[in-house]
């Protein structure tokens, strides 16, 4: 089967292509990878692209759909380690390559760098099909918080050996990209990550949640929405609560999300409110209703929560990383701390709530800068990248993935 050709400078009408998505997370499950590559699969679907998307099955009742424009196909998944809500996609580019053999995409792209994700890269690379693929979680600085800081260089090794293989790779932020350069990667174009501003508005905001809450019109409420785990730098965020409260008593701290240092946190800090997973308009609710967001984070690639809350009329405290290093004016839409410097955290975090009404102007500017983030303008920058590498940026399939120990592709059929 020959590839169809493109020409990536016509984005009036660009012929349409055949994408396989490959991603170990997909809606419903909840975090900042799914919701994103679910945005690009229906930004790529509404403009007349076909897609298939490969991903592990999430449970026994989960079924694929099926239409003339897109296809799903369900991989064998085994529950990640603390995260047992979350599937981790099997070997399978046996599977793949037969697959592929028979429908041919004119471009593989990854979202994740799992065992579905190599096993794709490598079916691939087999056919001579181009492949893309996103930089999205810091697997490398996550060990660190899991008592395996031995493994941080491995994988980083890993991660470098896998996306150098791809014809580009997706980062979103420059100083992300800046900080890959460094560390060897190469062909990483930055791509911003949008958010919806429907979705997420201060007109969602509910006087009955906060009366559930039991805080009144004038107390403050801070949140953190995001997995209640190591990785997520969560005692810097009731170091921050806790100084809050010393300049504003009635200060309450509401935590969105779930995870296994969750009896620890309530442990802790009993008085905070623990809300648990919130979806949809639940927790479009939860943002809008509070008042300041806290997000102490200092492994995420992005942090979709950043410009979530910013588009709730939030002003956010996190450090000058990721997306809030992107996004945040110090003192105009929100407040940033130097990387790692808790009292810095702390300190802004007492600046926060000893001036309420500065917080409000902070939040009407973070509103106005969320207007800007447009998905559409992400979609059209993802859409130019993938037609310009289905076009001519494919790269054959190399001699190095059947040497060094790693043996031949089985041909087995698609489960």
């Amino acid at each position: 089967m020959t590839r169809r050709e493109v020409d990536p400078n016509d984005h009036s009408n660009p012929c349409p292509l055949h994408i396989a998505f490959v991603t170990e997370t997909y809606p419903p499950e909840v975090n900042g990878v799914s919701m994103t590559v679910a945005r690009v699969v229906e930004g790529m679907r509404a403009r007349g692209h076909r897609v298939q998307l490969v991903r592990p099955r999430q449970s026994a009742a989960d079924t694929p759909v099926h239409t003339d424009a897109y296809d799903e196909v369900l991989m064998r998944g085994l529950p990640i380690p603390r995260y047992p809500e979350l599937k981790m996609g099997l070997p399978q580019s046996g599977a793949l390559l037969t697959l592929w053999s028979t429908q041919r995409p004119d471009l593989v792209h990854i979202a994740t760098e799992g065992p579905l994700g190599w096993s794709a890269l490598r079916a691939a690379r087999r056919l001579g099909v181009p492949v893309s693929s996103d930089f999205r979680t810091n697997f490398h600085a996550y060990a660190q918080h899991y008592g395996i800081s031995l493994l941080k260089r491995p994988v980083l090794a890993y991660l470098r050996y896998f996306h150098s293989r791809t014809v580009c790779t997706m980062v979103p932020t420059e100083s992300l990209r800046r900080e890959l350069v460094e560390q060897g990667f190469r062909d990483l174009s930055v791509v911003a990550r949008g958010v919806d501003t429907v979705r997420f508005h201060p007109a969602h905001r509910s006087a009955e949640l906060r009366r559930q809450w039991g805080v009144g019109d004038d107390d403050m409420v801070v949140m953190c929405v995001g997995r209640l785990a190591p990785e997520k730098n969560l005692n810097d965020l009731l170091a921050a609560y806790q100084a809050m409260r010393r300049v504003q008593p009635r200060t309450r701290l509401v935590l969105v999300g779930d995870g296994p240092a969750r009896p620890t946190l309530q442990a802790a800090c009993p008085e905070a409110i623990f809300a648990g997973s919130r979806t949809g308009a639940d927790l479009s609710a939860h943002y809008a209703s509070a008042d300041a967001f806290l997000f102490p984070s200092l492994t995420e690639t992005f942090g979709n929560v950043t410009p979530e809350a910013m588009a709730s009329g939030l002003p956010v405290l996190a450090y000058d990383h990721a997306a809030a290093g992107q996004l945040i004016e110090h003192g105009e839409n929100g407040l940033l701390a130097a990387c790692g410097a808790a009292p810095d955290f702390i300190g802004q975090a007492e600046r926060l709530a000893a001036d309420p009404q500065h917080a409000r102007r902070m939040g009407v500017a973070a509103r106005q800068t969320a207007e800007r983030l447009a998905w559409d303008a992400v979609i059209d920058q993802v859409e130019t990248l993938f037609i310009q590498a289905a076009r001519g940026a494919e790269r054959s399939a190399s001699p190095d993935f059947t040497a060094g120990g790693i043996p031949p592709l089985r041909v087995t059929p698609p489960r």
